[in-house]
C-alpha cells in the first residue's frame, strides 16, 4: 500500500466483543509437517488428541498425537505420530487472541474486513497463558523423515543434463546491429589519406581565424588527415602549450598570428578619433 493509498484509508471505529477476554488460551508451535497436515485436514476432522498427565509435586507431561485421520490424507508421507509438548509460562507480557468476522451477503463466507468494513465484527478469543513447544519423539520415523530433509536441502537447485536433441530457446546472433553499422560507417569514410601539406596548412589557418586554440582532437576532425601526419605539420606552424590555463592545446605560432594586440587597437582608436576632430 501506498503513502496516498494509506492516507486515503478511513480509520473506522468498531467495538471489540471482550465476553471471553478472561478465558486463557494456549500459544502452540507445530512442526511444518504437522501444520501442513491440518492444513489439508477439513473443519470437522479431529486431528489430535492431547493428553496431560499430572504428578504431585512435578511439573504436568503433555503430549499430543495425531490421529489417523489426519495420516490417512497422505498415506504416502510418513511422519512421526506421537510428540512432546515442552510448556513453558508467559510472563512479562500480555498476549492475546483476536479474531474478525465481515457479514457475508448470502453468496459466500468472508473473514476479510474489506468486504464490509461498517458491519466488521472484532472479537477477543482469550488471553495466551502458556506457550507449547511441540516435538516428536526421536524414533526411527522421526531420524528417516530428518534424513530425507537434510538430503532435500543439500540438492543444487540447478543441475546439469544431458539432452538428446537440440533445444533451441533463442536464436543465436552472428554479428550485432551497432557492429555492422559501425563498421559500414568506417568503409564509407574510407582510410584517411595525406593531402596536400599546404592545403593541410590552409585549413589550420582557416581554423585558427574563428579561436585561438585548439585541441589535437578537433583539428583531426577538422581537417580529417592521420594524427602522426597532422603532429609534423602543426610542428611547424604551432606551439605546443605546457602551461596552463590552455594546457595540451595547440595555438599558431607568433610570426603566423594577425591577432590584433591591445596597444595596436589603442593606437587606432586614438587616430580614428584624432581623424574625426
Amino acid at each position: 500500500m501506498s503513502k496516498e493509498d494509506k492516507e486515503k484509508t478511513q480509520i473506522i471505529d468498531k467495538d471489540l466483543d471482550l465476553s471471553n477476554a478472561g478465558r486463557g488460551v494456549w500459544l502452540v508451535k507445530v512442526p511444518k509437517y504437522i501444520a501442513q497436515k491440518w492444513e489439508k485436514a477439513p473443519t470437522n476432522m479431529d486431528v489430535g488428541k492431547l493428553r496431560i498427565n499430572k504428578t504431585p509435586g512435578q511439573k504436568a507431561q503433555v503430549s499430543l498425537s495425531l490421529t489417523p485421520a489426519v495420516l490417512a490424507l497422505d498415506p504416502d508421507e510418513k511422519i512421526p505420530t506421537e510428540h512432546i509438548l515442552d510448556v513453558s509460562q508467559v510472563t512479562k507480557q500480555t498476549l492475546g487472541v483476536f479474531s474478525h468476522m465481515a457479514p457475508s451477503d448470502g453468496k459466500e463466507n468472508s473473514t476479510t474486513s474489506t468486504a464490509q468494513p461498517d458491519n466488521e465484527k472484532l472479537y477477543m478469543e482469550g488471553r495466551i497463558v502458556q506457550k507449547l513447544e511441540c516435538r516428536p519423539i526421536a524414533d526411527n520415523c522421526y531420524m528417516k523423515l530428518k534424513l530425507e530433509s537434510i538430503r532435500k536441502a543439500s540438492e543444487p537447485q540447478r543441475r546439469v543434463q544431458p539432452i538428446d536433441k537440440i533445444v533451441q530457446n533463442f536464436k543465436p546472433v552472428k554479428d550485432h546491429a551497432h557492429n555492422i553499422e559501425y563498421r559500414e560507417r568506417k568503409k564509407a569514410e574510407g582510410k584517411k589519406a595525406r593531402d596536400d601539406k599546404n592545403a593541410v596548412m590552409d585549413m589550420l589557418f582557416h581554423a585558427f581565424e574563428k579561436h585561438q586554440y585548439y585541441n589535437i582532437k578537433d583539428l583531426v576532425k577538422i581537417t580529417n588527415q592521420p594524427i602522426s601526419y597532422l603532429k609534423e605539420i602543426l610542428k611547424d606552424v604551432c606551439d605546443y602549450n605546457m602551461k596552463n590555463p590552455h594546457k595540451n592545446m595547440w595555438e599558431l605560432k607568433k610570426e603566423y598570428r594577425h591577432y590584433k594586440t591591445e596597444e595596436k587597437k589603442e593606437e587606432e582608436h586614438k587616430s580614428g578619433s584624432s581623424d574625426s576632430e
